[in-house]
């Protein structure tokens, strides 16, 4: 598994729009849950996984009004992408990934909650790839972006 490129993760988004939904688990309050053994242990030995843990929601750099203005874009294309789009059996876009030279499929919800991971955090976490996509069923955000200028040209003709 490797890091997304910059736009593209998944986060607690699905997870938190799903507790209290009907058919789901119900969440569980954090101080119902059996006390930590280790608790206070300065030989915990989970300790030692600290350096490795990157799910600290820390903002190393908080984003400038450029980038700030360019996810909130990004959203709201991303928004209208889906729209004309996904009745037509378009799963989702596919990225190109500089780290491991390999293609990522996101479908709409992973790539919004990446997207709004990205603008409320600062960052975006590691995600699990796609089990087995179909490609055909994913398009380039250029193709989006074409096709949309196609569509909004198609109206105001």
């Amino acid at each position: 598994m490797c890091p997304a490129p910059p736009g593209v993760s998944i986060c607690r988004y699905r997870l938190l729009n799903t507790i209290g939904q009907a058919g789901t688990v119900p969440a569980v309050a954090h101080d119902s849950l059996p006390p930590d053994p280790f608790a206070g242990d300065p030989e915990d030995p989970a300790l030692a996984l600290g350096a490795l843990d990157d799910t600290d929601d820390a903002i190393d750099e908080p984003l400038n009004d450029e980038e700030r203005a360019g996810l909130l874009a990004d959203l709201s294309d991303l928004a209208v992408y889906q729209a004309l789009l996904a009745p037509r059996g378009v799963r989702g876009i596919v990225v190109d990934c500089p780290d491991c030279a390999e293609q990522h499929y996101h479908d709409w919800q992973l790539l919004r909650a990446s997207l709004t991971q990205l603008l409320e955090v600062g960052r975006m976490r590691p995600h699990e790839p796609a089990y087995d996509p179909d490609p055909a069923g994913y398009v380039s955000w250029e193709y989006c972006r074409g096709y949309t200028d196609a569509a909004l040209a198609e109206n105001r003709s």
